[in-house]
């Protein structure tokens, strides 16, 4: 069974990016504003995120 914990957008309004993330568990939400320059190297980063995860052991640490 799959358990949801957090919930993140990532949203433009007006050439301006914001992260916005939920909390789930606690019912929060948290808001920050991301520059263009992160925006546009996400792709490389969850590349890089998914290729860590699938080459770790299973019982490793990052």
């Amino acid at each position: 069974m799959e358990t949801l914990l957090y919930a993140a957008e990532l949203v433009e309004e007006n050439g301006t990016y914001k992260l916005v993330v939920q909390d789930v568990v606690r019912d929060t939400v948290q808001t920050t504003p991301v520059p263009k320059s992160m925006v546009d190297k996400l792709p490389t980063f969850l590349a890089a995120l998914s290729a860590k995860l699938n080459s770790a052991p299973s019982r490793g640490r990052w």
